[in-house]
Order: structure tokens, then C-alpha cells, then sequence
């Protein structure tokens, strides 16, 4: 009966965050409620349940709150503005090195961990730039949203808060292994640029041979209106999503560029706390807050307005990680995931439970098209760490073994908004773009798996 029960919820929760119908937190909070009820639990025994789920996640939740609002804070006071100017500058007319600009811009964007502030902050300075040197917008978005995969691995982004908020680990601790990995898939990922740059230089190269074999020939005129249409179309794309006056004027007021450098210092400060371990996450993050208001804006209304234009983006995740938090605690004390995980060590191949771990590195990206994030950690990896725990493999190799492909590739997949806004910026089509970026984005998250594996974070 749990076994039934349980698996059905998973297959209700996975279903109705992939439509996209509902939202996470109704259906995180009522799928359980009802499947609890079903089971035959009372109402004391749900609260018990509530409650343990609850106090599981709720320091991920406010590390979520105040991370958001800090990084937000630091992009209006314009901490990362001077080098989203160097790079755009130092990259232009050299494909290479517009390529390689890129994931360096996305990366630093994505210290937020927001994946829509990567795509906007990374996507209309450097359109222009790809258009004029005859560069495919594909590549940009591919390069763009890989960055953006990488950068998950902090303990502030979406992935490894789920990560924590299902296993109970404090999301600081489970990064702190991770920094290695994270710093050779940076190195992964510049090389990546550089060979997806020489391949993009040799197809211009080509492509403009072709230009002129045909101009040669007389042939050219089809070609040249073609072209001419797509700069024509391109100009628009970037005269509509340039800032409106008003909007250009206050952010412009927000900016405190005088301030960079205690600002940066500042950042510096929270992440070396964060990474020595000397006070919590979240209230690091939340002392970060009130020095970064202090120092930037002296009126309380300006510190108000500042919490106000970021509060929605902060309270969002908050409250998708409380509500799995309810579900994840009644699936777990109720029995329902033991039970699954019983049930399939019963039937499933030794072998291929002694290794899932490798499988499950080997697949996640692909899974992506079939699991959001959400459904992803919330209602899949909760088996997956009951199976393999029942083998020996420890909490955390799962965690590694099953995030990283799924942490790449979370924009990639047709169910993460984001990607829908980068395709609106850089006016792509889905389809082409899956086409384009899904055998680069699988492999790079590949021999991401292979460096945790060779770096001992992930035990084989």
C-alpha cells in the first residue's frame, strides 16, 4: 500500500510540475496532504510529519531569502557593471575571444543564481556584437546558459539548495567539496569556448568564401537580401529590449560607483566567511543584507525600496522550499520512500544498483527533458538516495553523481523559464537551439563528472 501510494504521488507530482499547470507550491503542499490521508494517517500524524519536513528546510529557506536580496542589492549599486563593460569591450572583433568573453560574463552574472538575470545581463550587450561579426545568437545562448549550469554548483543556487533541502545537508556543505570542480569546469568551459569559437570562426570563414564565390558568379543578390533582412530583424530585437528612459534613469540612481570597492570587498568577506564556516549561511547572508543597505543606502525608505523591488524573486524559491519541505517530510516519515526503495532493491539487478550512482552521472542531463528542476530533486532524487544508501553509497556521492549533468543542463530543458527568456532576447527557436546546444552542453557535463570522479568528490 505505501509502496502504491508513494509511487503514485511521485508520478502526480512529476506530471503536474512538467505541465506547467499549477503551481509547486500547490502541488507540493495538497499531492502529499491527500496521499497521506489515502494512506490512513490522521491529522496528528500529518502535523508530525509537517513539521519534521518543515524544520528539515527551513534554514535553506531563509538562506534563499537573503542571498537573493544581497546579490540583488549588489547588482543595482552596479558591482558587477564595470566588468560587463571590459569584457563587451575586449572581446569585439575577435570571434574567439567574444566566445570565450562570454562565459566569463555568464559566469560572473550568475553569482546571483538567478538564471533569468544571467540570461539579461549576458545576451543584449553581446547580441549586437555576435550580429556584427556574423556569429550564430545559438552559440551565445549556448555559451550563456552552460556558464549558467556551472555556477549552480554554488550553494545559493536553485540545484544545490534543493540538494540540501532533500537530504538535510546545509547547502554550504555540501559546495565545499565541490569548489575543486567548480574551478576545473570553469577551466572545462573557456576551453569549450575557445574550440566552439574556432569552430564558429571556420564557418564564417567558409560562409564568407561562399559570399563571394557567389557575388563572383552574379548570384549574390538573394544572398545579400537575406542577409540584409536578418541584420534588419537583428537591430530590432536589440532596439526592443534596450532600457526606456525612465527605467535607464533610475537605475542609474541606484548605482554607487564611488562605493565599488567597498562593495567587492564586502562580497569577498561574505564568501570567505561562507567557505571558512564560521557562522551559518543563512545569517551570514542575512548580516550581508543590513551592511550592504548601511553602506549604500542611508534613507530607510531607499533600504525598504530595495528589499520591496527583490522581495518577489527571494520569497518565490523560499516558499517552493518550504512546501517541499511538507512533501519531502511526509513521503519520508510516513514510510512511503523506504518502501519504494525496498521494493526496488528486490527486484533490480545487484550490479546495476551497485553502480546507479555512475548511471544516474552518466544520464541526468538527458533527464532534463523529461524533469524540471523541481521534479527533479523534489520528487525523483528522494528514491534514488534511498536506493543507493541501501548499497552504500553515501549521501553526498548521490547528491554529485545525480546533480551535476541535471545542474548543466537545467537550462536546457524546454520546463526552465529562463531558457524561454533567452530564447525571447536572442530571438531563437527552441527546437534549433536544443538541436545545436544539447551534444555540447552533454558532454561538457560529461567530463564534468569525470573531473569529480578523477578530484575523489565523487567515490566510485
Amino acid at each position: 500500500m505505501l509502496t502504491t501510494v508513494g509511487l503514485l504521488t511521485i508520478i502526480a507530482v512529476v506530471a503536474l510540475l512538467i505541465s506547467n499547470r499549477v503551481s509547486p507550491l500547490v502541488i507540493l503542499t495538497l499531492v502529499p496532504l491527500t496521499a497521506a490521508l489515502l494512506v490512513g494517517y490522521d491529522f496528528d500524524e500529518i502535523t508530525e510529519f509537517f513539521e519534521s519536513g518543515i524544520g528539515s528546510v527551513m534554514s535553506v529557506a531563509i538562506m534563499f531569502v537573503f542571498a537573493i536580496l544581497y546579490f540583488g542589492i549588489m547588482r543595482d549599486v552596479g558591482l558587477f557593471e564595470p566588468l560587463v563593460k571590459f569584457i563587451v569591450r575586449i572581446s569585439r572583433g575577435n570571434v574567439i575571444a567574444v566566445a570565450v568573453g562570454t562565459v566569463c560574463l555568464g559566469a560572473v552574472a550568475h553569482l546571483d543564481g538567478s538564471g533569468a538575470t544571467t540570461l539579461l545581463v549576458t545576451i543584449p550587450p553581446l547580441l549586437p556584437v555576435y550580429k556584427r561579426l556574423g556569429m550564430s545568437p545559438y552559440l551565445l545562448l549556448t555559451l550563456a546558459v552552460t556558464s549558467v549550469g556551472v555556477m549552480n554548483l554554488l550553494p545559493w543556487a536553485g540545484p544545490i539548495g534543493r540538494a540540501g533541502a532533500v537530504t538535510g545537508i546545509d547547502p554550504t556543505e555540501l559546495y565545499r567539496p565541490l569548489i575543486p570542480v567548480q574551478i576545473a569546469g570553469l577551466l572545462l568551459l573557456i576551453a569549450m569556448a575557445v574550440v566552439m569559437g574556432m569552430r564558429e570562426k571556420r564557418r564564417i570563414a567558409k560562409r564568407q568564401e561562399a559570399k563571394e564565390l557567389a557575388t563572383v558568379g552574379g548570384g549574390d543578390s538573394a544572398a545579400e537580401g537575406s542577409e540584409a533582412a536578418d541584420s534588419t530583424a537583428a537591430a530590432g530585437a536589440v532596439d526592443e529590449d534596450e532600457e526606456s528612459p525612465e527605467e535607464e534613469q533610475r537605475r542609474l540612481e541606484l548605482m554607487r560607483p564611488k562605493l565599488i570597492w567597498v562593495n567587492a570587498a564586502l562580497t569577498a568577506a561574505i564568501i570567505s566567511i561562507l567557505m571558512l564556516g564560521w557562522l551559518p549561511t543563512p545569517y551570514v547572508f542575512m548580516v550581508g543584507v543590513c551592511l550592504a543597505l548601511l553602506i549604500n543606502y542611508r534613507k530607510m525608505q531607499d533600504q525598504l525600496d530595495r528589499i520591496k523591488d527583490h522581495a518577489a524573486n527571494a520569497l518565490s524559491m523560499a516558499v517552493i522550499i518550504l512546501a517541499a519541505g511538507s512533501f519531502l517530510g511526509i513521503l519520508g516519515e510516513s514510510g512511503m520512500l523506504e518502501s519504494i526503495a525496498e521494493d526496488i532493491i528486490q527486484v533490480a539487478p545487484e550490479p546495476m544498483l551497485q553502480n546507479l550512482h555512475i548511471v544516474l552521472g552518466i544520464i541526468a542531463l538527458p533527464l532534463d527533458f523529461v524533469l524540471s528542476t523541481d521534479a527533479f530533486w523534489f520528487a525523483f532524487f528522494p528514491v534514488v538516495e534511498q536506493v543507493t544508501a541501501s548499497v552504500g553509497i553515501s549521501t553526498t556521492t548521490a547528491v554529485y553523481s545525480a546533480g551535476i549533468g541535471n545542474i548543466v543542463g537545467a537550462l536546457i530543458s524546454p520546463f526552465a523559464p529562463a531558457l524561454w527568456l533567452g530564447l525571447g532576447l536572442a530571438r531563437l527557436e527552441i527546437g534549433k537551439f536544443i538541436r545545436y546546444a544539447f551534444l555540447w552542453m552533454w558532454g561538457y557535463s560529461l567530463l564534468l563528472f569525470l573531473a569529480a570522479i578523477l578530484l575523489g568528490v565523487v567515490e566510485v
